[in-house]
Formats: C-alpha cells, sequence, structure tokens
C-alpha cells in the first residue's frame, strides 16, 4: 500500500513536469514558426496582385504551404533531427562536433558546413526579430491608419527593450511565454476555424497534388513565390537548437497536440477568406478577426512576435557558446542566468552585435513587407547545410549504407534546393543582407580558428617539452646550482593549452622573479565534444615529479567552465592544497601585425579586432581574482 501510495505522487509529478515543458517549448521552441501566418500567405500572394489572383493559385498556395509545414518540419526535424542528438543537445555545432567525434577525423567539409550553418543561423537571428515585430505593429494601422508614423520608432523602442533586459535572465519570463504562446496558438486557430466556412473547396489544399500543380503551372512568378512560401517554416532551425531546453518528446507533442493544427487552420482560414473576399488580400491574418477583437488581436500579436524574438536570441546564445567551447570564436563573457537551467545564458558580446544589426534592419528597410524580400536565404540555406551534414550523420552514426542515406535525404535535398534557388532570386531586392551577414560571420569564424591555429603551431617551435624541463630544474635544484631558483611555500598553478610542453608564463615567471614553489601544477582545460562532462570524469591528475604535477580538466562545451569549482575535485581524488595558499598564473599577449609572415594582413586585423571581444580568462574559468598573476609578452601574427 506505502509504495502504491508513493507511486501515484511520483507519477503526478512526472506528469506535471511534462506538462511544463511541452508548455514551455510552446513559448520557447515555436515561438517563431508561430509568427508565420501574419505575413507569409500575404507575401505569397503578392506576385499574383496584378492580373488577380485566380482560385487555383489560393489553392495551390495553401497546399504548398502546408505540405512544406509536413515534409520539412514534420519530417524532417519532428521525426528526423530531433533524434540526431549530441548528448540531448541539438543544433549545427551540435550535430558538427558529433560528426567530428564519430569520424575521429578533422574534415575541412564538415567543418566549413557546421561554420556556414552557424553563420546563417545568427543572422537569421538579427532579422527575425525585426520582421516579427514590424508585421505585428504595421496590424494597428487597420485599427487606425494614423499609427503609420509610429510602426518603426515603436518597433524600434521594443527591440531596445528588450535586448536590455537580456542580462536580467529569461528564466522568469519563459514562464510567462509559454502560457502566452499557447492563447496565441488558440487563437489562430479560431481564427481559422471561422473562416473555414467561407468557401469549403479550400479543403482541396490538404490534397498535395495542388501543391504539385501549381509548382509545375504557376510559372516565372510561381518560383518567386517559394520564397515567401518558406516563411511558413521559420524557426524551424530554431527548433532544432532549442532540443537541449526541452527534450525531444515535449517538443514532439507540443507539435503534433497544437502547433501544426493551428498552423493548418490558419492557413486554411485565410486562404478561404481570400477566395470569398479578394479584397482581403491587403492583410489576410488580421482580417481573419471581427472588429472587435482586431486590437486584442494586434497586442497578442505583438506579444507573440516578442517571444519569438526572445527565441532565436536565446537559440543565438547558444551557439556562440557552442563555438567559444569548440575554438571558432574568442572567449567571450558568458553569464548564466539561471542556478537550476544551464540553457539560461546572457552573452553581453553577442547581444551587442545582435541589437545593433536588428535596428539597422529596421530602419534601412522601413517596412515588413520590404524586409520579407530579404529574409527566407538564411533559413534555407542553414536548413540545406543541415540537411548535407545529416547524410553523414546517417552512415557515420546510425550505420546506413550511401545509397540508402542518399534515398531518404535526397528528396528532401532537392525540395529545399529549390526553395534556396527561389529565395536566391531575391538577392537584388535585399536579399543580399542575409549572405553579406553570413558571410561576415563565416570569415570570423574561420580566421578566429586559423589565426589560433597558427599561433598554437608557432608557439611550439620554441617549446620545451616539459620532461626535459623538469629533469633539468630539479637537478640542478639538487646540486645546489648558483643558477637553480630559490623555493617558495605554497601551490603555483600555471595555465597551458599545450600539456607536454613547458608553459611560457613558467618558464617567464622563472627568468624574471627567479623563485620555484612548492608545489607546481600544469593545468590543461579541455572542451569535451560532449555537451555535458560528469564530476566523476571531471579531473585527471598525473604525477610528473616532487614538485610538479599534471592537472586535466575536461567541460562539455555545454558546461560551465569553472576551475575553482573542478579543482575542488582533485581533493577527493588525494592531491592536497590550499586555494588561498595557491597563485594561478596566466600568460597575457599582446597581438602585433606583421607583414610578409603568417596570416593575410586582412585577416591579421581580423583577429585582432576578434582577440578584443575576448574576456580575461582568469573571469571565463572562474578563478579567484585575488590569487592571479599576469605575466605579459608581445606575439607577432
Amino acid at each position: 500500500m506505502t509504495a502504491s501510495h508513493a507511486a501515484v505522487p511520483d507519477a503526478r509529478s512526472e506528469t506535471a513536469k511534462f506538462i511544463g515543458l511541452l508548455v514551455g517549448s510552446v513559448g520557447v521552441v515555436y515561438g517563431d514558426i508561430g509568427t508565420s501566418p501574419l505575413y507569409a500567405f500575404r507575401e505569397s500572394l503578392r506576385p499574383f496582385t496584378a492580373n488577380g489572383v485566380q482560385h487555383e493559385h489560393v489553392i495551390g498556395l495553401i497546399s504548398l504551404m502546408i505540405w512544406t509545414l509536413t515534409i520539412i518540419v514534420t519530417f524532417k526535424y519532428v521525426l528526423f533531427l530531433l533524434r540526431a542528438d549530441n548528448d540531448g543537445e541539438g543544433g549545427t555545432l551540435s550535430l558538427l562536433a558529433l560528426l567530428m567525434k564519430k569520424t575521429g577525423s578533422y574534415m575541412p567539409v564538415l567543418f566549413f558546413a557546421g561554420l556556414i550553418g552557424s553563420a546563417l543561423f545568427i543572422g537569421d537571428a538579427m532579422i527575425t526579430p525585426a520582421l516579427s515585430v514590424m508585421s505585428a505593429l504595421e496590424g494597428m494601422k487597420l485599427v487606425t491608419p494614423a499609427f503609420s508614423n509610429y510602426v518603426l520608432p515603436l518597433s524600434a523602442a521594443i527591440m531596445i527593450g528588450l535586448f536590455l533586459v537580456q542580462s536580467k535572465g529569461t528564466e522568469a519570463v519563459a514562464k510567462f511565454f509559454g502560457p502566452i504562446t499557447v492563447v496565441w496558438f488558440l487563437a489562430m486557430a479560431w481564427g481559422g476555424l471561422i473562416h473555414v466556412g467561407d468557401d469549403w473547396t479550400i479543403l482541396e489544399a490538404l490534397n498535395p497534388i495542388n501543391a504539385l500543380w501549381f509548382i509545375t503551372h504557376a510559372g516565372w512568378a510561381g518560383l518567386i513565390v517559394l520564397g515567401a512560401v518558406f516563411l511558413t517554416v521559420t524557426g524551424a532551425e530554431a527548433l532544432y537548437a532549442d532540443l537541449g531546453h526541452f527534450g525531444r518528446k515535449p517538443i514532439s507533442w507540443a507539435w503534433f497536440v497544437l502547433v501544426f493544427p493551428a498552423l493548418a487552420l490558419n492557413y486554411l482560414g485565410q486562404g478561404a477568406l481570400v477566395l470569398s473576399n479578394p479584397a482581403a488580400i491587403e492583410n489576410p491574418f488580421y482580417l481573419l478577426y471581427p472588429e472587435w477583437a482586431l486590437l486584442p488581436m494586434v497586442i497578442l500579436a505583438t506579444m507573440a512576435t516578442v517571444i519569438a524574438s526572445q527565441a532565436v536570441i536565446t537559440g543565438a546564445f547558444s551557439l556562440a557558446r557552442q563555438a567559444v567551447h569548440l575554438g571558432f570564436l574568442p572567449k567571450l563573457m558568458i553569464k548564466f542566468t539561471s542556478e537550476t537551467n544551464t540553457g539560461q545564458i546572457y552573452v553581453p558580446a553577442v547581444n551587442m552585435v545582435l541589437c545593433f544589426g536588428v535596428l539597422v534592419l529596421i530602419f534601412s528597410f522601413g517596412s515588413s513587407e520590404s524586409l520579407a524580400t530579404a529574409y527566407g536565404i538564411s533559413v534555407t540555406g542553414a536548413m540545406v547545410v543541415t540537411t548535407l551534414m545529416s547524410f553523414q550523420f546517417l552512415r557515420s552514426v546510425w550505420g546506413f549504407s550511401a545509397v540508402t542515406a542518399c534515398a531518404i535525404l535526397l528528396p528532401l535535398l532537392l525540395i529545399e534546393s529549390v526553395f534556396l534557388g527561389a529565395n536566391l532570386l531575391k538577392i537584388h531586392d535585399g536579399g543580399w543582407v542575409p549572405v553579406m551577414l553570413a558571410l561576415v560571420i563565416m570569415l570570423a569564424m574561420w580566421t578566429w580558428t586559423k589565426g589560433s591555429k597558427y599561433l598554437r603551431e608557432k608557439a611550439a617551435k620554441n617549446d620545451i617539452p616539459i620532461e626535459t624541463f623538469i629533469k633539468s630544474l630539479e637537478g640542478s635544484i639538487e646540486r645546489g646550482s648558483s643558477s637553480a631558483p630559490a623555493t617558495v611555500p605554497g601551490t603555483a598553478v600555471f595555465l597551458t593549452s599545450v600539456p607536454d610542453r613547458t608553459p611560457a608564463v613558467l618558464l617567464h615567471n622563472l627568468k624574471h622573479n627567479h623563485v620555484l614553489h612548492d608545489q607546481n601544477v600544469i593545468l590543461t582545460i579541455w572542451t569535451t565534444e560532449k555537451p555535458y562532462v560528469p564530476d566523476e570524469e571531471r579531473v585527471t591528475i598525473t604525477q610528473l615529479s616532487k614538485r610538479f604535477v599534471r592537472i586535466d580538466i575536461h567541460f562539455g562545451f555545454m558546461d560551465e567552465p569553472n576551475v575553482t569549482k573542478a579543482l575542488m575535485l582533485c581533493k577527493k581524488a588525494g592531491f592536497k592544497f590550499e586555494i588561498m595558499q595557491t597563485s594561478f598564473y596566466l600568460g597575457r599577449r599582446n597581438l602585433i601585425a606583421t607583414p610578409n609572415t603568417g596570416l593575410p594582413r586582412w585577416q591579421e586585423d581580423v583577429y585582432i579586432a576578434l582577440a578584443g571581444f575576448g574576456i580575461d580568462p582568469s573571469a571565463y574559468f572562474k578563478l579567484p581574482p585575488n590569487r592571479v598573476v599576469e605575466l605579459g609578452e608581445q606575439v607577432a601574427i
């Protein structure tokens, strides 16, 4: 009896936890894709308005939208990619880390694919907030035309406010996001449901043959329209990137139970409304609702678009953290805003860049209609990259043959390539913006990776093997040589990325201070290709000699790199030291550009500029500030 009674509360708590994750995923994961009905159908119809929208155009478009959601979001992301996780984490860089771990080798094709995919995602994180918020606020024009002059400044004000509150953390706000977004999806479903009966022929859109007919008969205009149709799946990449925050089951259930039915009903309702009233083409989403509900829907839509913006901003923070841990970016300041949820982070440098980019886009394009032409390329490009990387995943992780992997992914790749080609037609209308953003971000990550590798190789040429150094140093101390350093009590920790070589900061300390501590630690911090490393695998201790110990600390690329906490684990492993009698020695490099050597001059300048964004290692690794000693040196790159 006692056991059965105990099982009931456990089952209830598990159910409550699952429902909480499900509702939370609706707010964070589907916030972006849930705002697409605001503008996707309207922009898709625009090329046909000059010659009059035909019945078959509306049916074909709605069919194409519903089946695009079905094939790309349902089949590719929900049923397939959510299972392609790296220890529970998703996203382009997680997939890259997983593939590099499984293949056991450095693959340039995979590396650049990962860079391109992540760069496109960050570009998307700039365009999505600007487009979504402007689309929502433009609905106020239907309430009062006098509001037209206030769309831009109010959009900018909302965005500035959103970026300012990022530093406060999103944990409390996220609990508020989920229920609001649930109401938003229910309201969309209601708006579509009350208009489906305006023209029951709209149900023909459920037949995929109508989507195929549209593609084959709409001509050149149809190809242009495909770029707008793809707006229906914006946010699908964020769905994969946010996998680690909620888990596969809550995300999948939310899609099938609420999100997909609500989106399908809303698009069907918009189509039926336009068939019965062609004048509704002006703004088919807001005209779904009776006049008394118009203002509440504008307010709800604005809240939903802010939530959608928050979703991609959070995704950009997570991607930046992964990029830092994988060595694609300098060590940026990363603040954890939740004690219980490691996904709740704030990256000031990324926040600043995103805010600046969003404001530039808002004032440069001036309206959601203009900005919609620039949208799509980053989304489709990121999806194509993910599909290409999935080919290697099927072969390396799931053990599929090349033929089977091609058979599964080739149809999907063809569909996405058609959409990408359609979006590339908008290059001259503003589509160059996301391409330029992605190129800048990709060049930055590639330059940092290349420059860091060059500096490591350069330093390795002058390195002294640690075993040789220890043998020589301790030999001179035992002989009582006049050149031997004085020994002082306490522990000295020297951070290095190459543990089998003598750290430069140790050599500088001996050269300038002529002292050696009783206990010396050669500390190397490793970032694994796993998201998290358990405490029992965190620390490895190797005794090199009487006075020297090598310690390796392992962090997952989603872990907080807190070295002080990790060193506390050493005491359990038998390494004795007192933190207040320990000094941490760090090298401070002053980078100098040198012509005709190393990297091309432009890359040297970019690398030095990126290094300026990096934080003090003592802050990044959470070292006690009053126990850190820095020794500087000039390094030519």
